[in-house]
C-alpha cells in the first residue's frame, strides 16, 4: 500500500489498509500474540484457505501483520502484528465492545 496516496479523508485511508473480508478479525485473533495458519483456520472457519492467504498477505504487504516461515516439514509459518499492526489494539478492542453490546443489546 502506498502511504503517499490521495485519501478524501482519515476514515478512507484506514477502510482501505484493514478493509477486507476477514482483516479485521484476522488481526483482532492476533491481538492475543502469535498464531499459525492453522491456529487461524480454526478461529476463522468460514474464510477458505486461498482467502485467508489471500487476506494475510495484504496485511503483511501493508506491515500490519509480519510472517515467518521456519525451514521445517511439515512448514510451519506463524503470523504476529507488527509494531505498526499493534497501533490498531485501542480501534479493534473498541470494535469488540460495541460487537458485543450490539449482540446482547434486548432493545435492538
Amino acid at each position: 500500500m502506498a502511504k503517499n496516496e490521495t485519501y478524501t479523508c482519515p476514515v478512507d485511508a484506514a477502510i482501505s489498509i484493514v478493509g477486507g473480508k476477514y482483516k479485521v478479525v484476522i488481526l483482532y485473533h492476533l491481538t492475543a500474540g502469535t498464531l499459525r495458519f492453522n491456529e487461524l483456520q480454526k478461529l476463522i472457519p468460514n474464510a477458505t484457505p486461498k482467502m485467508l492467504t489471500q487476506q494475510l498477505r495484504e496485511l503483511e504487504g501493508s506491515g500490519l501483520i509480519s510472517r515467518t516461515v521456519y525451514p521445517v516439514v511439515p512448514p510451519k509459518t506463524e503470523y504476529n502484528l507488527t509494531d505498526f499492526g499493534k497501533t490498531l489494539m485501542p480501534v479493534l478492542e473498541a470494535l469488540c465492545k460495541w460487537g458485543k453490546t450490539y449482540i446482547f443489546d434486548d432493545k435492538k
